[in-house]
C-alpha cells in the first residue's frame, strides 16, 4: 500500500509542479506537460512491477499510438477559445473529438494488424 501511495504522490506532485510553473510561465509549463514524464513513470513502475521487457514495449508503442489522436485537441481547444467560445464548451468538444478520434485511431489501425 505505501508503494502504491509513492507512486500516486510522486506523479501528482509533478502535475502539481507543471501547473504551478504553467500560472507563471504558460510555454514552460506546456514543455514540461510536452514531456513524457507521466509516461516514464508508468514504464518505470511496470518495470519495477513485473520486470517483463515485452509488456514495457508494448506499453510504450501503444503510447505512441494513442498519443497521436489527442493532438489536434492542441490547436481545436485554443482556436475555440480565441473564437469567443466558453472554456467548458470548448473542453467539451475537444474531448469529443479526441474520444471519436481514439475510436478511428484503433479502427484505423486493426485495419493494418495493429492491436491496442
Amino acid at each position: 500500500m505505501l508503494y502504491l501511495a509513492v507512486k500516486a504522490a510522486l506523479s501528482g506532485i509533478i502535475i502539481a509542479v507543471a501547473s504551478e510553473v504553467a500560472n507563471r510561465a504558460p510555454a514552460l509549463g506546456a514543455l514540461i506537460i510536452s514531456l513524457p514524464l507521466v509516461s516514464l513513470l508508468a514504464i518505470l513502475w511496470l518495470w519495477h512491477d513485473t520486470g517483463d521487457p515485452e509488456r514495457i514495449a508494448a506499453h510504450a508503442q501503444s503510447t505512441f499510438w494513442y498519443v497521436l489522436p489527442t493532438l489536434p485537441m492542441f490547436i481545436v481547444l485554443p482556436a475555440l477559445l480565441r473564437a469567443g467560445v466558453g472554456f467548458w464548451a470548448a473542453l467539451a468538444v475537444c474531448c469529443a473529438l479526441t474520444f471519436f478520434l481514439y475510436l478511428a485511431t484503433v479502427w484505423i489501425l486493426g485495419r493494418f494488424g495493429v492491436t491496442l
